[in-house]
């Protein structure tokens, strides 16, 4: 959500005419920029919860993780990853890198400000730190989702439930990265699917836990080979008095890449111009 911009006085900044004039000028482009690269996405309607029913014979692999738990698997190009929050207590952290270079890994921060918006919800796409579509975002049932806040430590997990034998995001992470042939120092911040954080108009974040329902899902498309991992431990901002986070649901699809109509693709230019980047460098 887009803080209001705060009017610019001229006496406040000593600047001359022509030089308010253009940072007018600067703004009046900045606006259009925004405004280009969010309307497709903006309009694109959530997947119903009967939805984007899935044949059954391109499913390459299903299961359903406990919560607090994890997983550690690999994507190829044109597979399609759905997570269903079965009970609707969920949360599913995400990360990722690319499976041919782990240099290369989802960079959260750019997701946002390439695509001017801190929402994720269906037509957007998950870009790389080296401005690489890694991930586009088919289907969603809720747009209940969290870019900005992260996932949990111990500690934030002590100071919430106290001592117990409780998983937490950042130690899911690390044992899924190990598994995938990374290290510690590849865990980075992650993006939150079925965590319903909204930004207030002065910057602070709340929990609104009507927009999580019993069998909502989103359905991730590879646009390169990448290693996923997925923690299913409560985010932060959960209020829920004890740990008892629900379990998700996780199904690998075969499929194929996107065509050159694909909503995704053409959500804005700046998702255009990462699909160019990523097609020319796999």
């Amino acid at each position: 959500m887009a803080r209001p911009a705060k009017p610019i006085m001229e006496s406040q900044l000593h600047l001359s005419p022509q030089e308010m004039d253009a940072i007018a000028q600067h703004r009046k482009r900045y606006e259009a920029l925004r405004d280009a690269g969010t309307k497709v996405a903006a309009a694109l309607p959530p997947t119903p919860l009967d939805g984007a029913p899935m044949d059954p014979a391109a499913i390459l692999y299903r299961d359903t993780v406990p919560g607090g738990w994890y997983l550690a698997t690999v994507l190829r190009r044109g597979d399609r990853l759905r997570l269903i929050n079965t009970d609707g207590t969920g949360a599913a952290a995400l990360l990722a890198w690319s499976l041919h270079d782990a240099s290369e890994r989802l960079n959260h921060a750019d997701t946002l400000k390439i695509q001017w918006s801190a929402e994720l919800r269906r037509g957007r796409a998950l870009f790389s730190d080296m401005g690489r579509v890694m991930l586009s975002l088919t289907e969603d049932t809720c747009g209940a989702h969290d870019a900005l806040m992260g996932g949990s430590t111990a500690a934030s997990t002590l100071a919430q439930h106290g001592a117990g034998p409780f998983r937490n995001t950042r130690e899911n992470f690390v044992l899924a990265a190990l598994k995938l042939g990374l290290a510690r120092q590849d865990v980075a911040t992650c993006i939150t699917f079925f965590a319903p954080v909204s930004v207030a108009g002065d910057g602070s974040f709340t929990w609104n836990r009507s927009r999580r329902r019993a069998g909502d899902f989103v359905e991730l498309r590879a646009e390169m080979d990448v290693r996923i991992a997925l923690s299913m431990a409560p985010h932060p901002l959960d209020p829920a008095p004890t740990y008892a986070p629900g379990p998700i649901e996780v199904i690998r699809l075969s499929g194929a890449a996107p065509a050159a109509d694909d909503f995704c693709r053409v959500a804005s230019p700046e998702a255009g111009r990462g699909f160019a980047h990523t097609e020319a460098n796999l």
